[in-house]
């Protein structure tokens, strides 16, 4: 949902367009968009104002969209709608009084603007021993999480957290991302029949690097995380694994498996299909009529009957960007 925004966002305005952080955490989409005039920021204040503003999947605190506003550009928030939901949690169970222990990686995007949605309620825990250090005294206790964590860091710090306050409130509904927990389950299924697991996309990619970790704690000696089909090891021999973390494109996917060549073919694993759709952000649905015409204008063509959101269901952010370089 977040690159085809972004990828509205090209097509919409001429360069540059901003975006807070970057738009996911993959270096290879964030070269792409950077070659299509994306500027991307750390910091708000150096937009200049009026210019138009994505702000990253990863979700940002309150004051920055507060910010990002102000500008009084055209700003979309690409926040993925599963850090929306733990946003949410955070500010309601703040509201009633608890003290939230939040599971997270200290430093990154969607931990700090989780973090600034009640910051002083909040508790940052990475480990079993930062659980058990806390000291909350009399109020209740909620525990939350940071969506893109590997079952085996969640795991660990969840079985700390409800020994050591057992009428702790939780959700529901797990915070964790099932694009990236059924990725886990699916590599589990197959690490301790490979040799070698080939795990693609880039170093600060939470999730990512939580593949990474479920290879090797399941039982695979030789775990290789690589950006691209160059970073592959020339040695690689008997059967190889290969997955990929949640905002790593398919075509980059497929490039490294024909890479891989494999002589006794390919055998793809499914654990389970995904039919969840995440519509785009609420800024450009309602923008669409503009959207349809702009995008008519610069392809010389008559305006389009229908809106030019309609089809987004069925597209792949993978065809959007292959589509983006193909006009450039």
């Amino acid at each position: 949902m977040a690159i085809k925004a972004l990828a509205w966002m090209v097509r919409i305005f001429e360069p540059p367009v901003y975006c807070y952080h970057e738009i996911v955490h993959n270096r290879l989409i964030v070269d792409r968009f950077r070659d299509l005039g994306v500027v991307f920021v750390d910091d708000v204040d150096d937009v200049p104002a009026g210019f138009p503003l994505m702000l990253s999947a990863h979700g940002s605190a309150p004051s920055v969209v507060a910010a990002a506003r102000a500008k009084g550009g055209f700003v979309v928030n690409a926040v993925c709608p599963l850090v929306t939901k733990v946003h949410h949690e955070a500010k309601v169970r703040a509201g009633k009084g608890f003290q939230i222990i939040y599971v997270g990686h200290a430093g990154h995007d969607e931990a700090v603007g989780t973090m600034a949605v009640a910051p002083d309620a909040m508790h940052l825990v990475e480990t079993v021993e930062g659980v058990e250090s806390l000291i909350i005294g009399d109020a209740p206790v909620a525990l939350l999480a940071q969506t893109t964590l590997s079952h085996f860091d969640w795991a660990d710090v969840l079985e700390a957290a409800s020994a050591k306050f057992p009428s702790m409130w939780r959700p529901g509904r797990s915070d964790l991302c099932y694009a990236t927990t059924n990725r886990q389950s699916a590599l589990k299924s197959i690490a301790d029949r490979a040799d070698a697991i080939i795990v693609i996309g880039s170093a600060n990619s939470s999730n990512t690097v939580a593949l990474e970790k479920v290879a090797r704690a399941s039982g695979c000696r030789n775990v290789y995380l690589v950006n691209s089909v160059e970073e592959l090891p020339n040695n690689l021999s008997g059967i190889v694994g290969v997955t990929a973390g949640a905002s790593a494109p398919e075509d980059l996917v497929q490039e490294v498996v024909r890479r891989l060549a494999p002589r006794r073919g390919v055998e793809t694993l499914r654990v389970t299909d995904e039919d969840e759709y995440f519509p785009l952000p609420r800024e450009l649905r309602e923008a669409a009529p503009a959207i349809a015409a702009a995008a008519a204008f610069a392809l010389g063509a008559p305006p389009p009957t229908d809106s030019v959101l309609q089809a987004d269901r069925t597209t792949a952010a993978s065809d959007v960007l292959r589509e983006l370089h193909i006009d450039q």
